[in-house]
């Protein structure tokens, strides 16, 4: 069997070498009621590397003999499904487990479910062990945990937390110790997870390559040493791999002794307020894991170091507002509000106090950098429509801003050379905008959908494509057969033909793709900041309902593909913001780039059903017949069955009803600008206001 990489070759043999990731995850392991660890970072960062290696350094663990649920031997009130245990039972010593969850698997295969083949065999009721079970009193691994159905991390979180797992279904009700470490890793480009579920895993880091070319280096020059000789690359190692391995367990036992002080509670409960964190989860989580890493550095009492290192894993994701806030955390703001005191001393009535003279430079900076922080997070660029009494400055702004707009309007097919970059304003919002039929795509909460979650609606022989199995209409299958297969015993008879999989209908996400008209008939500052804000609250949406997006721009003589279908919500929303407008309008090459980006897509990901989101005034002015041309573009993208949305960006008195016509041609829903949001006053109508509707997409406030 090949040596696995050392985790000491990655995070270094010293404790202080440790980065943010390897020390999340030790402080985890001291203490798992921290609830797990989430790692962010790019592609090839070590992220999974370093899990792997971290469950070989962990020290073994005794369980009963024979026990699927790992249960402790020596601890008197644990309990197991297979129990009870008599005294004399037998005890083995095994390594920590490393439990690896498919991002595919399935709920069953996490809680555990009913032993099918005894049942229907032998006609037994009996629990099958899920990956929770297999993970109690060690680690959870989660590749690409944003991946997974959020259902199934909001499942793994609970557990995690509660420690320990209740199933109530098919008839069996069992529950379960499942003290685990969960962690997750993801690449932020692929997609977000939820804040709500970000704020359930204890802990968060950012991972990135390093920029040392000495670092990257050593790195390569380790990697190629362990590949041609991975045993003696792992010998050398070994006796710092057997120094960490002790140090946790020292710290594992002292952690229980470690006593929280009222100045250490305090100092938690002013940095999360400080902070204006959510709850009090932060404020736990922030306790436990200062507590883990004194345990770590050998000490009962917590200190300011202890308080400071907690904070810094435990915040970060917890102050994200929406999904297009980057985590992250001040650690200024933080080092002001810590301040640089330590704990009163043990003996209160001691009149010495050595540490007044200590840092005081530094005590006496502490209060102006707080109060720096504090402006530096009320100050913000007042809104652009906001105007105080006699501020003519204002009044002018809105007029000119008026006057551009309407010049806009009227020479929008003039080739204009200027560019312009407007910034959305805030999202509000979105009607909902489904694609009709029913759909076979991944797991959403967009489109109707056939999927492994949902409402049962039937039952089907697909056995090689997975899913659960119809218990029911599998022994209805099998029941006319019983005679001819010569049943004996309480069982039944069954054949493979006789298996029916439940078919499911729940929602699927789309691939919302947005075409932009970025020319100069969209580049006046209001008519543009709309446009970017009305794109932004459809990308919040379609954050919120698990879709991929995409976004190709037009303008000047070409389109471009400025951001290639993705998961990424927050590169979606960077890119929206950098977008600049002026010249003409090249509406044909729009459209055609688009039906270039779709047809790649049907390929690399079939199943997921596209929506056309085309955000445009219907102006064409690159080229001979311009208008004509898009128009041809449009209808053959509409006589595919494409479902697609024109939002209309035509502002002003006398409206040429260009965008109209396109949607007309397109078979698309045809959406004024001023009527997305979902609190619109004049609510679109499929038919009447809404003008030519075609039958792909679905309106709904």
């Amino acid at each position: 069997m090949p040596q696995h990489y050392p985790l000491t070759a990655v995070v270094g043999a010293e404790p202080h070498q440790m980065g943010d990731m390897a020390l999340a995850l030790t402080l985890s392991t001291i203490s798992p009621s921290i609830g797990g660890v989430l790692i962010r970072g790019e592609k090839g960062t070590a992220k999974s590397t370093v899990v792997r290696a971290l469950a070989s350094v962990l020290p073994h663990i005794d369980v009963v003999a024979g026990d699927r649920f790992s249960t402790d031997p020596h601890d008197a009130g644990a309990t197991s499904p297979d129990g009870p245990f008599g005294a004399d039972h037998d005890v083995e010593t095994r390594p920590v487990r490393l439990v690896e969850l498919p991002v595919g698997a399935t709920e069953d295969r996490v809680l555990g479910s009913l032993h099918l083949e005894k049942a229907l065999s032998d006609g037994v009721t009996e629990y099958e062990p899920g990956l929770l079970a297999r993970a109690h009193r060690g680690i959870l691994y989660v590749d690409e945990v944003n991946l997974l159905h959020d259902h199934l991390v909001d499942l793994l979180l609970d557990a995690a937390a509660m420690g320990r797992s209740t199933v109530e279904r098919d008839g069996i009700s069992v529950e379960h110790a499942a003290r685990f470490v969960l962690v997750g890793t993801m690449n932020p480009e692929e997609g977000e997870l939820r804040p709500q579920l970000l704020d359930r895993f204890g802990l968060t880091v950012e991972v990135a390559a390093s920029r040392d070319p000495a670092s990257r280096v050593e790195v390569v020059r380790r990697r190629i040493a362990y590949e041609t000789d991975p045993e003696g690359f792992a010998a050398r190692f070994a006796d710092s791999e057997a120094q960490l391995t002790d140090r946790i367990a020292a710290a594992q036992k002292l952690v229980e002794q470690v006593e929280l002080s009222d100045w250490a509670l305090l100092k938690i409960a002013e940095v999360c307020a400080a902070f204006e964190v959510d709850g009090m989860r932060a404020d736990i989580v922030t306790a436990r894991t200062a507590a883990a890493h004194a345990a770590w550095n050998g000490r009962t009492d917590v200190l300011r170091e202890d308080v400071r290192a907690a904070a810094l894993l435990a915040l970060p994701h917890r102050r994200r507002r929406n999904p297009f806030d980057a985590p992250g955390i001040d650690e200024d703001l933080l080092d002001a509000i810590l301040g640089d005191d330590e704990p009163p001393p043990p003996t209160p009535d001691d009149p010495t106090d050595d540490d007044d003279d200590d840092d005081g430079d530094d005590q006496a900076d502490a209060p102006s950098q707080g109060a720096e922080g504090d402006e530096a997070q009320d100050a913000s660029p007042p809104d652009d429509g906001e105007t105080t009494p006699g501020d003519s400055s204002a009044d002018q702004r809105d007029s000119s801003a008026d006057q551009r707009d309407s010049s806009a309007d009227q020479g929008g097919s003039s080739a204009g050379g200027e560019t312009t970059v407007a910034a959305p304003q805030q999202p509000y919002r979105p009607k909902m905008f489904t694609v009709s039929g029913l759909g076979a795509g991944e797991s959403g909460r967009r489109s109707r959908a056939i999927t492994e979650t949902g409402r049962r609606i039937g039952a089907a022989r697909r056995v090689d494509q997975g899913g659960s199995i119809h218990l029911t209409e599998t022994i209805r299958a099998a029941a006319p057969h019983q005679a001819g297969r010569q049943r004996r015993g309480k069982g039944l008879a069954f054949d493979a033909s006789d298996l029916r999989i439940a078919i499911k209908e729940g929602h699927e996400s789309n691939l919302i793709l947005f075409c932009v008209d970025a020319s100069g008939s969209m580049a006046a500052r209001r008519r543009m900041e709309q446009v970017k804000t009305a794109i932004l609250s459809l990308l919040m949406d379609a954050y919120q309902r698990r879709d991929k997006v995409g976004l190709i721009t037009f303008r000047g003589d070409s389109a471009d593909l400025a951001l290639p279908p993705t998961g990424s919500i927050d590169i979606a929303a960077a890119r929206l913001s950098e977008l600049p407008a002026g010249g003409r309008t090249p509406l044909a090459e729009g459209l055609l780039k688009t039906a270039d980006v779709l047809r790649l897509e049907r390929v690399r990901d079939p199943r997921r059903r596209p929506l056309l989101v085309v955000i445009t005034d219907g102006r064409a002015t690159h080229g001979e017949r311009a208008v004509q041309r898009a128009h041809q573009v449009a209808a053959h993208l509409g006589a595919s069955g494409l479902a697609s949305l024109v939002i209309d960006c035509e502002t002003g008195k006398f409206r040429m009803g260009l965008a109209q016509e396109l949607a007309h041609h397109l078979l698309a829903e045809y959406v004024p600008l001023g009527e997305v949001s979902a609190d619109a006053i004049t609510d679109v109508v499929r038919g009447s206001t809404s003008g030519l509707v075609g039958d792909g997409v679905r309106g709904a406030a």
